[in-house]
């Protein structure tokens, strides 16, 4: 009796040491920290440029073409109306000494200087063509640029005869007058007629 009370005081004592040194559950991972999510940019948030601010459309007749013009950067020069000249003026001498030769891309403008390269861009239709500045004028009306008839087809405007365009010339360009005034015209003497004699 006396050896059972032992063994059953000795197993009572394993257990009651094995439950004390039974290590703690391992506490549950914290949950790692959500990432934060990029945050996209607004739509149209250019400098200088509200928010909620879009562009107005650009008519596309109203954008010249961006590429080189005589291998430089073009500039707009003027605005206004373009006229063409053709068959009446063909082989004539132009004012730069130049032969005209309606079938080549050529110009006449008022101020502009001899040889200078003039992207003409319609702002009808949106075409353009380049020329190069060999005669003067126009001097008729508010028109600014006097193309060849070649220059005239390419943009559409033979049937017209006129047509508003912009004017683009290359950066280097000097600066001149758009349009000086034009010149007075002078009024021709009055003709005077020989009395006719008096008959008596």
């Amino acid at each position: 009796m006396i050896q059972f009370a032992r063994v059953a005081g000795a197993a009572a004592l394993i257990a009651l040491l094995a439950a004390c040194t039974t290590a703690p559950p391992a506490a549950s991972p914290s949950p790692r920290a959500a990432a934060p999510r990029p945050t996209m940019a607004p739509p149209h948030d250019a400098p200088g440029q509200a928010v909620d601010e879009v562009p107005a459309p650009v008519s596309l007749a109203e954008r010249p073409r961006p590429e080189l013009l005589g291998g430089e950067v073009p500039r707009e020069f003027q605005r206004g109306t373009a006229s063409w000249y053709g068959p009446r003026f063909n082989g004539r001498r132009t004012a730069s000494g130049e032969r005209f030769d309606m079938r080549e891309f050529t110009a006449a403008h008022r101020t502009l200087p001899f040889g200078t390269l003039v992207r003409v861009h319609s702002l009808v239709n949106g075409r353009d063509v380049d020329v190069r500045i060999t005669d003067r004028g126009p001097y008729a009306g508010n028109r600014i640029i006097d193309l060849s008839r070649a220059a005239a087809e390419e943009l559409g405007m033979l049937g017209l005869g006129f047509k508003e365009v912009v004017l683009m010339v290359p950066e280097s360009t000097p600066e001149v007058d758009v349009a000086p005034p034009l010149p007075a015209r002078k009024r021709p003497p009055p003709v005077r007629r020989a009395a006719s004699p008096r008959l008596r």
